[in-house]
């Protein structure tokens, strides 16, 4: 990445600290990322910016004393494999990477060169490390969010839409994260609503499925996490616009986008976290011995002109709860 680029995504949030000018002396550090977003995608740039924030605050800048490569994979399998490859081919100290798919990806390629993750649901059933307190391989980072919040979504969307008594998970099966939130889902099930699901696994399916589950009464739409929801926010949001669903959705670009609820971590401070572990890596420590750390804090949010579209009544506790309320 040229040094142009990387202060645009810094955005001049931060000067450079002290600590890299006395860093100029060590040999030039090479960090990878490999993410599933779109280089337009601005969640993503934005997410992308405040590692790179937090990596200046802790001496690592560009052109001084690191030089970072990076890969954008937009949501493609393919360039995932191939984009692996060739950071690994570079010879990193160190890759970041945003998801299950590109981490999976890096490992076929090496299980030396050591990765730091972010946003990943289930990295244990995905098989990326053995365990969250010892992950063992080359592989740690930051979990999305545990299965227990699935069975939330479904909990809030009752409350902002309280005639819902039909409920149609878009998942992905094709994936454990898939498996384990619908799972969660099922265990409140029991408050009243019938479920069903609609598979992410083929794009153009996808559609047809959310037009056919419209044509009943009571409807709403849980958006569960997955490779596809993270490429195409906009897509899913536009499809429950369309037939009127309200929905929950597991973060808030989803909200940005336009869609009604949101209960999920703020993925940029991960981002800023997996920069503090880059930091130690690079200085000596490995991936095996650091533990993945799960989210402490969730946000909610709530877009009050959806809910308008929507003929909904927000109730005042529930928007008393919100961390933000996007008029």
């Amino acid at each position: 990445m040229k040094r142009r680029a990387f202060i645009t995504l810094l955005g001049g949030a931060a000067a450079w600290p002290v600590a890299a000018w006395a860093q100029q002396r060590e040999r030039m550090r090479r960090i990878g990322v490999l993410t599933t977003q779109s280089e337009n995608a601005s969640d993503g740039r934005a997410r992308l910016g405040a590692f790179v924030q937090r990596l200046a605050e802790l001496g690592w800048t560009d052109g001084r004393s690191a030089h970072l490569e990076m890969r954008w994979g937009a949501g493609d399998a393919e360039r995932y494999r191939r984009y692996a490859r060739e950071l690994v081919a570079s010879s990193p100290d160190v890759i970041l990477a945003d998801g299950s798919s590109s981490v999976a990806a890096l490992q076929q390629a090496s299980r030396t060169v050591p990765i730091v993750f972010a946003g990943i649901i289930d990295p244990v059933g995905a098989g990326l490390i053995k365990s969250l307190a010892r992950p063992g391989g080359n592989a740690t980072g930051f979990t999305a969010f545990e299965y227990a919040i699935a069975a939330k979504w479904l909990e809030l969307l009752k409350e902002i839409a309280p005639s819902v008594t039909r409920v149609a998970v878009l998942r992905d099966s094709a994936i454990a994260a898939g498996i384990g939130q619908f799972a969660a889902i099922q265990t409140v099930a029991s408050i009243g609503m019938e479920l069903s699901v609609i598979d992410l696994n083929i794009a153009e399916a996808i559609e047809p499925a959310v037009a056919e589950f419209a044509h009943g009464s009571n409807g709403g739409l849980v958006v569960t996490g997955s490779p596809f929801g993270a490429t195409h926010p906009d897509m899913i949001v536009a499809l429950a616009a369309r037939y009127k669903l309200p929905a929950v959705y597991p973060f808030r670009r989803f909200v940005d986008a336009g869609g009604l609820i949101s209960y999920g971590s703020d993925l940029a401070s991960q981002f800023r976290l997996a920069a503090a572990y880059v930091d130690r890596i690079l200085k000596g420590e490995k991936p095996a011995d650091l533990p993945v750390q799960a989210p402490t804090k969730y946000e909610f949010v709530i877009n009050l002109k959806t809910a308008k579209a929507l003929g909904l009544d927000v109730p005042p506790m529930l928007l008393a709860r919100a961390d933000e309320v996007i008029e």
